[in-house]
């Protein structure tokens, strides 16, 4: 650790004017603004998110993270018991909201259920005549084990009846649902989208391809533990939810060979970025493999794969800002945020990005 005081939450504190929170995106993708800074140097400069493509040179890499945002926020009804314990035929009146957390088989999920108090084992839950669940097991944590009942295709039936869950500040739920999704989005699986991303179009990605930049996809579904604030005073004893990823033999490959001829790795986005670390030996080099990963990155952290970062801007006191302050240095970020409240950048899911070179 660089010192103690790196380790207290409080040290990751900034003040955040609540109408810099975005809460729709920029009227085109790659319009948003994008700080620049140097993490050697300190330097901060202002520029538009398709300038991204002046920083990347030949034989570099950006990696991406394909997951797609899945509409994991459910609606439904419990069914009430009778006097003698048994399951009545019908739902009752009380409406349970269930929050999709991480895939355990192909009909059981981890979940937040609301509210949860009567919720126990054996509960079930009417979400439509395709839909249906039983909570099969409570976590550790109060988390819900759901069990679901279906008839057709999961993730079809999804789209029919689920919506997508924005993080608790977005309080204008009107966007267009394709704004919370990369344009690359593929496999079916995140609760929350990685945002770093959603600033990238089809057009701009191909321009960096033209200037032989080597686009590597790796999958991290992003569980909704992403939003979930650092309670303990002291960060270490903070425990990161779980999320599931993937890297391929072919993406490991590409990975390796752009290391071994010198090109510099650009992650988009913590996920992106969690994902090559969890997946990295000591020297750099990631293997094709896939698991889940609670890596918790904070200052004193020495990076394996990354060289540089694509990222938004984060929450006060959140594991991310403590991520991108174990990368630049915790000073060094905090004053980059304090300019960018100073110029009125846009923060959070929908909000401007920062290139950490």
């Amino acid at each position: 650790m660089e010192n103690n005081k790196e380790l207290l939450k409080s040290q990751y504190y900034y003040e955040l004017p609540e109408e810099l929170i975005a809460q729709t995106p920029a009227e085109k993708r790659d319009n948003s603004r994008l700080m620049v800074l140097d993490r050697k140097t300190g330097k901060i400069s202002h520029r538009h998110f398709y300038d991204i493509v002046e920083y990347l040179n030949p034989g570099d890499a950006l990696v991406l993270n394909d997951s797609k945002v899945i509409p994991a926020r459910l609606y439904g009804r419990r069914y009430a018991k009778s006097s003698d314990g048994k399951t009545r035929n019908e739902p009752s009146g009380s409406e349970i909201e269930v929050l999709l957390l991480k895939r355990i088989d192909e009909k059981t999920w981890e979940t937040i259920v609301k509210p949860g108090k009567k919720m126990k084992e054996g509960t079930k839950i009417k979400f439509s005549d395709k839909l249906s669940g039983e909570v099969k097991d409570v976590t550790e944590d109060g988390n819900r084990i759901v069990e679901f009942d279906f008839k057709g295709e999961f993730f079809s039936i999804l789209d029919e009846v689920g919506q997508t869950p924005l993080p608790p500040y977005i309080t204008n739920k009107n966007s267009p649902k394709d704004r919370y999704q990369t344009v690359y989005a593929k496999y079916e699986g995140s609760s929350a989208a990685p945002t770093a991303g959603l600033h990238f179009t089809k057009e701009l990605l191909g321009k960096i391809e033209e200037k032989g930049v080597k686009l590597i996809y790796v999958t991290l579904h992003v569980g909704l533990g992403t939003f979930r604030p650092v309670k303990e005073d002291v960060i270490t004893d903070h425990k990161m939810h779980s999320e599931y990823y993937t890297v391929s033999e072919e993406s490991a490959k590409a990975f390796n060979d752009v290391k071994k001829n010198g090109g510099r790795i650009f992650c988009v986005g913590t996920t992106s970025c969690r994902t090559v670390e969890s997946a990295s030996d000591e020297n750099g080099f990631i293997g094709a493999k896939s698991g889940n990963t609670d890596i918790f990155i904070y200052p004193g952290y020495k990076f394996k794969a990354l060289d540089c970062l694509i990222t938004n801007f984060h929450l006060p006191e959140s594991t991310l800002i403590m991520l991108v302050s174990a990368l630049a240095g915790r000073e060094k970020i905090l004053e980059a945020y304090k300019e960018a409240v100073k110029e009125k950048y846009r923060f959070f899911s929908f909000g401007d990005a920062m290139l950490i070179l």
